[in-house]
C-alpha cells in the first residue's frame, strides 16, 4: 500500500457526519493520522462556543443574546490528528468543552444562524488552508459546509449501539439515559432550520452498528484512497 503522505497523492477534503456514538471522532482521527491529512472536530468549535457563553453567563435561552456575542470569542483549531487542540481567546479548552453542562446547551447555541455562519466560515477557511488534505467531521459539513468535499461519508448505528458507545466513554453513566439524550439530541439537530443534520445525496453511508472500530476505520481509508486514486 502507498503511505498516504506521499507527496504524489492529491489533497482529498474528506467529510464525515453523523449523530453521536456512531465512532465519527475515533474513525476520523484515525484515518487522518493514518493517511497523513489534517484533522477537524467541528463539534468541538461549537462546544468552544457555548462553553465560551456559559462561561459569560450569556441567557442560552434569547437567541438574540447568542447572536449578538457570537463574534466575541476567538476559536482557534489545532488540526493534527494524533493531538487535536482547541483554544478560546487563547485559554486551553479541549477539556471544559466535554463537560455535562456544555454538552446540555451546546444544541441550543449551534441552532442560532449567526452562529453558524461564523463557524462555517472558520470551518471552510481551515479546509481550504490544508495543503495536504483534511478529514473534516461534524453533522452538516457534506451538506453545508463543505458541499464540494471530494469524499462524502454519513456513519449511523442504532440507538442502543450509540448509547452503549457513549456511556461507555463517560464512565459509569445510564445507557438508558444516554439513549434518551442521544435521542433528543438527534431531533433537536435534524429538526433545527439552519443546517440540520443530515445525509448528503452524495454521501457513502456506512452503518457501524455491527462493526469494530477498526473495521471502521478501514472501511474509510479504503473508500479514501480510491477516490484519492481516481477510481
Amino acid at each position: 500500500m502507498e503511505n498516504g503522505a506521499a507527496p504524489t497523492a492529491k489533497p482529498v477534503i474528506v467529510a464525515i457526519d453523523g449523530p453521536s456514538g456512531t465512532g465519527k471522532s475515533s474513525t476520523s482521527k484515525a484515518v487522518a493520522a493514518q493517511l497523513g491529512l489534517s484533522y477537524l472536530d467541528t463539534g468541538a468549535q461549537y462546544r468552544a462556543i457555548t462553553w465560551w457563553m456559559v462561561t459569560n453567563g450569556i441567557d442560552l435561552e434569547d437567541p438574540t443574546a447568542i447572536a449578538a456575542v457570537a463574534g466575541k470569542p476567538e476559536i482557534v483549531s489545532g488540526t493534527d490528528p494524533e493531538h487535536p487542540a482547541i483554544t478560546v481567546d487563547g485559554t486551553d479548552v479541549a477539556g471544559p468543552i466535554r463537560t455535562q453542562e456544555v454538552t446540555s446547551k451546546v444544541s441550543a447555541v449551534s441552532a442560532v444562524p449567526e452562529v453558524r455562519t461564523l463557524i462555517t466560515e472558520l470551518q471552510r477557511s481551515i479546509a481550504a488552508g490544508a495543503e495536504r488534505g483534511i478529514v473534516v467531521e461534524g453533522r452538516d459539513i457534506g451538506t453545508t459546509v463543505l458541499p464540494d468535499a471530494d469524499l462524502k461519508i454519513f456513519l449511523t448505528a442504532s440507538p442502543e449501539a450509540r448509547a452503549a458507545r457513549r456511556s461507555g466513554e463517560l464512565k459509569g453513566a445510564d445507557v438508558h439515559a444516554t439513549r434518551e439524550a442521544l435521542i433528543k439530541r438527534d431531533a433537536a439537530d435534524s429538526s433545527r432550520k439552519t443546517s440540520p443534520l443530515a445525509k448528503a445525496d452524495d454521501a457513502v453511508e456506512v452503518d457501524t452498528t455491527e462493526l469494530t472500530l477498526a473495521q471502521v476505520i478501514e472501511c474509510v481509508v479504503t473508500l479514501v484512497e480510491e477516490k484519492r486514486a481516481g477510481k
